[in-house]
């Protein structure tokens, strides 16, 4: 392949003590974290409220070299993409479902300096992607319904990813939400490269172990089709 396809491991912070986000931080890239997760939720495209561009800011002036990808769980994803360009973010992950024109977002959020990633809530037909994966650099499938961590882990949603990899097997293909030591390996089966993690790595005793094991099984899956789903 073109691309040689990594697993890579991006904690979710928004389980963790905001007010201590950047020790927070630095310790899950201590850890073995090789991204930040940051969900960031404006109240009106998810009923509950996180954090915005100051906050990332703070943070990347604390962290100067970690990946920071920003997903965003809010109703008019162009308003924010110059204010996090500025605040230091390095993938800008947003929701296709408030959007009418998606490739025009695609094309700003790469104009600012950034990297695109779209995302897909539980309900939406991944056949989507069809017309604007060629200008993504990431699909996340979101496998719980997003605002709240914590959630059930819906392993339906593993037939969208094993879907993207039987058709686009060079694609970084993100899951995010429930994911965890429990449902990890269905996930790296079904051809998901790019995980995120929030409880069940925040809240080990032993982060490095839970970010190692993550990244292990996804590497056991990569270069090697077994999914079944379709």
């Amino acid at each position: 392949m073109a691309k040689n396809l990594s697993a890579k491991i991006g904690p979710s912070i928004l389980n963790s003590d905001l007010a201590q986000i950047y020790e927070e931080s630095q310790k899950l890239l201590d850890n073995g974290a090789d991204y930040l997760h940051l969900d960031v939720m404006d109240g009106h495209f998810v009923p509950n409220l996180t954090f915005g561009h100051p906050i990332v800011k703070c943070l990347r002036n604390k962290i100067k070299d970690a990946f920071f990808e920003t997903h965003m769980m809010v109703s008019k994803p162009e308003q924010w993409i110059k204010p996090m360009a500025d605040a230091g973010v390095d993938q800008y992950t947003f929701h296709v479902e408030p959007i009418e024109n998606v490739p025009l977002v695609c094309r700003k959020v790469k104009e600012a300096g950034m990297k695109v990633g779209v995302a897909l809530k539980p309900g939406t037909p991944v056949d989507m992607v069809i017309d604007y994966v060629d200008l993504a650099d990431m699909i996340l499938v979101m496998t719980v319904e997003p605002g709240f961590g914590g959630q059930k882990f819906m392993e339906s949603m593993l037939k969208k990813v094993a879907w993207l990899r039987e058709n686009y097997p060079e694609l970084d293909i993100e899951v995010d939400g429930g994911v965890g030591l429990a449902t990890i390996e269905v996930c790296a089966k079904a051809g998901a490269n790019m995980i995120v993690s929030g409880t069940s790595i925040i809240n080990s005793a032993d982060q490095a172990k839970v970010i190692r094991t993550l990244r292990d099984t996804v590497n056991c899956y990569l270069g090697h089709n077994h999914s079944t789903q379709r």
